[in-house]
């Protein structure tokens, strides 16, 4: 698993490290049992505190896409069920309304969601376009 962070960013660096996570998870790179380095390993590798990387890694394990134990470290972990979390309609919802803001046709939200659950490789359900 290849990470990079922008230091630069407005995006805090946890979030970044968190989301490319995500995003490997949702892509298959990371499946079920995949270990993720340690955090003083990853926070050296990037010159970053520890604390940065653990803060990412707590999300993910809140979120319930990861495990930490003191034997086997960060390790990928299936989702326990295939529910939203509770917090995603309202990012979404978030997402949504930037892109109505700024005058974004539905047509072209549909198309772009369309187009990013096509690069993760997602299925589409039954009785859907």
């Amino acid at each position: 698993m290849i990470l990079s962070v922008d230091l630069a960013a407005d995006v805090p660096i946890y979030q970044q490290i968190r989301d490319q996570i995500v995003e490997a998870i949702a892509h298959g790179s990371l499946a079920d049992g995949s270990p993720l380095p340690p955090t003083r390993t990853l926070a050296a590798d990037f010159g970053i505190n520890f604390h940065t990387v653990n803060k990412a890694y707590d999300l993910l394990r809140q979120e319930g896409l990861i495990r930490l134990s003191r034997g086997t470290g960060a390790v990928v972990t299936a989702p326990a069920t295939d529910q939203l979390p509770a917090d995603w309609t309202a990012r979404t919802r978030t997402l949504l309304a930037e892109a109505v803001a700024r005058g974004i046709s539905t047509d072209e939200v549909l198309k772009a969601c369309r187009t990013l659950l096509d690069s993760f490789g997602a299925t589409q359900q039954e009785g859907t376009p």
